[in-house]
């Protein structure tokens, strides 16, 4: 019985611990900022992607969600903040969709295994990622309207870096997946 408890305990560090690890790697992800054509790259989709597959969806979603409420709450951890604003407004900004996409799109890569060949798992990554940019650009056309390039403002920049990162991701997969057994 003691054993059990203990076992149990263990996981709920370890749960806690990888949740909190998730929300600090997202918020360093937002603040790093790499020069990439047309526009800087951040590493928050690659990171977000990552979570899903070396946290599983429980623990990923729980890391998204404790950075999406430590943003909401006014703590500066979103890629443009505080310089642009902090807390509900700015996440309620042009933003929102895509962040919220954060969290289909963990959802969508936890689901990725081991057993799958790349050109799978390259395809899952693909889907995950359009998740993202999907309701990003749903947001972005409601909140700034429809008559506006949603896509040439809200994708087009960003295509070219999202395909290095989920290439990259691709080939990592089967070593990344043996992070989420070992939590």
């Amino acid at each position: 019985m003691e054993l059990a408890k203990n076992t149990s305990q263990t996981k709920i560090i370890k749960s806690l611990f990888a949740i909190v690890l998730g929300s600090i790697a997202l918020t360093i992800s937002a603040k790093i900022k790499i020069p990439f054509y047309p526009v800087p790259m951040t590493m928050q989709t690659f990171v977000v992607l990552f979570l899903g597959l070396s946290l599983g969806y429980k623990i990923g979603l729980a890391s998204v969600s404790l950075y999406l409420f430590e943003g909401i709450m006014g703590l500066p951890v979103f890629s443009n903040s505080p310089e642009k604003g902090v807390g509900l407004i700015y996440f309620t900004g042009p933003t929102m969709g895509y962040l919220i996409g954060f969290l289909t799109a963990i959802f969508l890569t936890s689901k990725i295994n081991s057993k799958d060949g790349f050109l799978l798992i390259l395809l899952k990554l693909i889907v995950a990622t359009s998740t993202i940019y999907l309701l990003g650009l749903l947001w972005l056309g409601t909140l700034i309207g429809w008559d506006k390039p949603i896509f040439a403002l809200g994708a087009k920049p960003f295509l070219l870096a999202e395909i290095f990162k989920v290439v990259l991701l691709a080939f990592l997969t089967k070593k990344i997946i043996k992070i989420r057994n070992f939590i």
